[in-house]
């Protein structure tokens, strides 16, 4: 028996079950059945069973030898790629340079150990696709060691080539310090210093961080964690000037960084460089004490030019934000209330029939503890004996600080002609977007602490490689905005602005956005990590069948096809 297709002139093919039988000399043929409604998986199939070949349930043809995610590998090592970083790191392909790669990668896929990065990039124990895309078999953490050894040298030449492409003659340069803590006491640079992390207790680096107007990083760079904010001005300054080439800059810094004695110092002599900062709380005052600063000026505007004999050759710009000046007025009487209980505990101590705190250095040292905790000391009074401690708030104080809550001076050398003083404003404000990168690099996304490296140079290391991965991360925020909760139309929300003292306004579009939680064509809105585990689940999976094996990449959905057209990368390397 044996299925033939018989031509049917202008209708369909007949499919029909025949029987050939030999009378004689001749063969005829005999149908047995019509099979022309059947579907035609079953007629192959019948077909099949006919030559005498053996049928196998497609789940018995395939097996999947391995499925590994690989959406968000896909995504970040083609912006990687897209970026050049690769070209800047070392022009030549190496693996050494795939490794460094694969290690900017995984600080933003899942920032580990460098003894977990390892075991992740090894094809035994990988848990994405993220070595085998790079080609990178087996590792250790050696090897990681050895490459980050020789990434060092390199960073001079990268931040360059980052300078030149991200920030020109002109050009406002941002730049902020934060600090990190070590577990560990044998690194050279570990000191104990101001923590930012409230982890007084652990020894800390400091890092200083160059970016462009936008926030793209450009350079960063690693000190002791005793080293002052002022300090490290003067080395920015020759960096931008002599390793950059950039002779016209726009330095912009806070008010803890560029303190007067550094613009006297480091930046007056430098008569090309022009810089942007703020004035402290007390040179505030002094403005107002000697009446410069009248709160009259912001009767009717919030925003108002001033001029002081102190500051000559300067432009200071004074500012006022109610929203700011309710802020600071409700967290002043909370810390000061907080502040009150704690002294109060202290009267009652000494009060306290059985065992009363006694002597003026022990009620001294609770006191300046309690004190302490909120810094609100300079508005309280006190009386200590053997026995006894009393206090009360100094109104006077509260009420002179209060009268300049929400009022900030931004004071600059760069001329009117050049850049009004709305413009020096929004400058000034744009330190929020370095802000933004430490919260990345430190928190959110790229986690660069705690640290544990031992070595100097090797902790220099990490810490480029955690901001080479913020630049990458940079891009994919950029490009990917109208996916994410950030505002992808900025300009938009600027327009809504009524004075660029207000509070930043977010575009309509994004606002949107936030309430809706989806995009304009109706698909879901992520946040940066939450997207990036929804990419995840595109897997690219190692399939057998019979003695052949290969690969095949998850299809994607309609979000995730969406974010590779916003990034215009490949799916498949």
């Amino acid at each position: 028996m044996y299925v033939e297709r018989v031509p049917n002139r202008n209708s369909p093919p007949a499919v029909l079950l025949r029987e050939s039988v030999r009378e004689g000399n001749k063969i005829r043929k005999r149908t047995l059945a019509n099979l022309s409604r059947w579907p035609e998986e079953q007629v192959d199939t019948l077909r099949r069973v006919l030559k005498g070949e053996r049928l196998v349930a497609p789940q018995d043809q395939l097996e999947i030898v391995r499925s590994l995610p690989h959406g968000h590998v896909a995504a970040v090592l083609g912006m990687l790629r897209q970026t050049g970083l690769p070209e800047m790191i070392d022009g030549k392909t190496s693996r050494r340079r795939d490794v460094v790669m694969a290690m900017i990668a995984a600080r933003i896929l899942d920032p580990l150990s460098k003894l977990a990065t390892a075991r992740s990039l090894d094809t035994e124990t990988a848990c994405d696709s993220l070595g085998a895309v790079l080609g990178i078999d087996s590792i250790d953490e050696d090897e990681l060691y050895a490459a980050m050894d020789w990434l060092l040298p390199r960073q001079a030449s990268i931040e360059q080539q980052l300078a030149k492409r991200h920030l020109t003659g002109g050009s406002l340069v941002l730049y902020d310090l934060t600090s990190t803590y070590f577990e560990g006491r044998k690194c050279p640079l570990a000191r104990l210093g101001h923590s930012r992390d409230e982890r007084p207790g652990n020894p800390q680096i400091v890092i200083g961080l160059l970016t462009n107007s936008a926030g793209c990083p450009v350079a960063v760079q690693v000190f002791e964690g005793n080293t002052a904010d002022p300090a490290t001005v003067e080395k920015q300054v020759t960096k931008l000037r002599s390793r950059f080439g950039l002779d016209q800059i726009i330095l912009v810094g806070d008010r803890g960084t560029l303190t007067s004695a550094r613009i006297r110092e480091d930046l007056q002599p430098k008569q090309q460089l022009q810089w942007i900062t703020a004035l402290r709380a007390p040179q505030v005052l002094a403005l107002a004490k000697s009446e410069t600063l009248q709160l009259s000026l912001f009767d009717s505007r919030d925003l108002a030019e001033i001029e002081d004999p102190d500051y000559p050759g300067e432009r200071l710009i004074a500012c006022r934000n109610p929203l700011l000046a309710a802020e600071r007025s409700r967290k002043r009487e909370e810390l000061l209330a907080a502040t009150e209980t704690r002294l109060k505990r202290i009267v009652a101590a000494a009060q306290r029939a059985r065992r009363p705190l006694r002597g003026t250095e022990m009620i001294a040292l609770a006191v300046g503890k309690a004190l302490g905790r909120y810094k609100m000391g300079k508005h309280f009074q006190w009386q200590i004996t053997q026995d006894s401690f009393s206090f009360e708030r100094k109104q006077e104080s509260i009420e002179a600080e209060s009268a300049l809550d929400g009022i900030y001076v931004i004071r600059t050398n760069v001329p009117s002609s050049q850049l009004p003083a709305a413009d020096a404003v929004h400058a000034y404000k744009r330190l929020s977007v370095v802000e933004r990168a430490f919260r990345s690099l430190k928190t959110v996304d790229l986690k660069i602490r705690p640290i544990h490296h031992r070595l100097a140079d090797r902790v220099r290391a990490h810490v480029l490689l955690c901001m080479l991965a913020y630049y990458v991360e940079w891009h994919l925020r950029e490009k990917l905005a109208p996916v994410l909760f950030d505002d992808a139309e900025p300009a938009a929300g600027e327009a809504l602005r009524t004075s660029v003292v207000a509070p930043a306004q977010r575009s309509p579009k994004a606002q949107d956005k936030a309430r809706r939680k989806k995009t304009e064509d109706g698909l879901p809105v992520h946040s940066f990590q939450t997207l990036l585990k929804d990419l995840q689940t595109i897997a690219r999976n190692t399939v057998r069948m019979g003695t052949v094996c290969f690969q095949m990449i998850t299809t994607p959905t309609a979000l995730q096809g969406r974010v590779f057209n916003l990034l215009g990368v490949p799916l498949q390397p």
